[in-house]
């Protein structure tokens, strides 16, 4: 279906507004709609340099740049990459919540040796794949409408990477804030397989989920912040003694950054940091 256009009506955010809505719409109900967020689908602005999805303008969900479709342009997407210091071989990647689609197609471009599958549970975000240029499903990509929870608990093992990336309009998705989810997601991975979470929005909608992953991840769990975004990100790893080699991790970064062009020296000295200084244990026990 062609896209419904209308001029932003939004102070801040300018440019024009992408809808999935009939061309007979009605502009006017449909700007009102959006001014008190009573719109009930996501949408899109583009501004002429970059595309973002929303729920609300409250709470940005993705952003593509025109000009590099294909690049990470949030710094916490960057940031939820640094799984490859740890698993520089994926062969099996799940991610759930596609959002633009940022990080599937990153993935499907720069790791082309891996096998993909996003999981979104809202059929009008899937909706704006074109929008954002993700690609169609091939042999080893595959978008998947379906709750994430209910995937994983159904899911083969073998997952390398599990990356969630999953909101709504109130804040990070319920069905995953649980214990059950961990326990799914534990016994889904390979036998050092990571799980990556980015935590964003209000920290209540999130609260006790650190500690439930250092529970079910027996400890093996490291959280950094992304001030530019006002964003953490999560990582657990089910490798058993998970004992990181910090050295050679730093020069596997420089590896890294050559081949994918983000910045993992920048990310292997966060993630040691807040692994010596406990940073996980200090969020869960303030999250009680």
């Amino acid at each position: 279906m062609k896209l419904f256009e209308l001029p932003s009506p939004f102070e801040i955010e300018t440019g024009t507004v992408l809808m999935q809505e009939p061309a007979w719409a009605r502009p006017g109900e449909l700007r009102a709609q959006l001014l008190d967020e009573s719109y009930p689908k996501p949408f899109v602005i583009d501004d002429g340099k970059s595309r973002y999805l929303y729920f609300n303008v409250r709470l940005m969900q993705s952003e593509m740049s025109l000009k590099a479709p294909h690049d990470l342009a949030l710094r916490y997407t960057q940031k939820m990459m640094a799984f490859l210091l740890f698993h520089p071989r994926p062969r099996r990647l799940v991610l759930i919540g596609l959002g633009g689609g940022s990080i599937i197609k990153f993935c499907h471009r720069r790791l082309p040796g891996v096998a993909l599958t996003a999981v979104e549970l809202n059929p009008d975000v899937i909706a704006f794949r074109e929008a954002f240029q993700v690609p169609a499903d091939d042999a080893r990509l595959s978008i998947v409408q379906g709750d994430g929870a209910e995937f994983i608990a159904q899911a083969e093992k073998g997952i390398d990477a599990l990356l969630v990336d999953a909101f709504d309009k109130t804040g990070f998705a319920p069905t995953l804030a649980n214990r059950e989810f961990f326990e799914h997601a534990f016994a889904k991975l390979s036998g050092n397989g990571v799980l990556v979470i980015n935590l964003a929005g209000d920290k209540e909608s999130y609260a006790g989920l650190i500690g439930e992953a250092m529970h079910v991840f027996d400890d093996q769990v490291i959280v950094i912040s992304v001030p530019d975004d006002g964003n953490h990100i999560l990582y657990a790893f089910k490798e058993r003694y998970f004992e990181p080699r910090w050295r050679w991790l730093h020069n596997h970064a420089k590896e890294l950054r050559a081949r994918l062009g983000l910045d993992f020296p920048a990310f292997a000295q966060k993630l040691e940091r807040s692994s010596k200084l406990g940073l996980a244990r200090c969020e869960a026990i303030r999250g009680r």
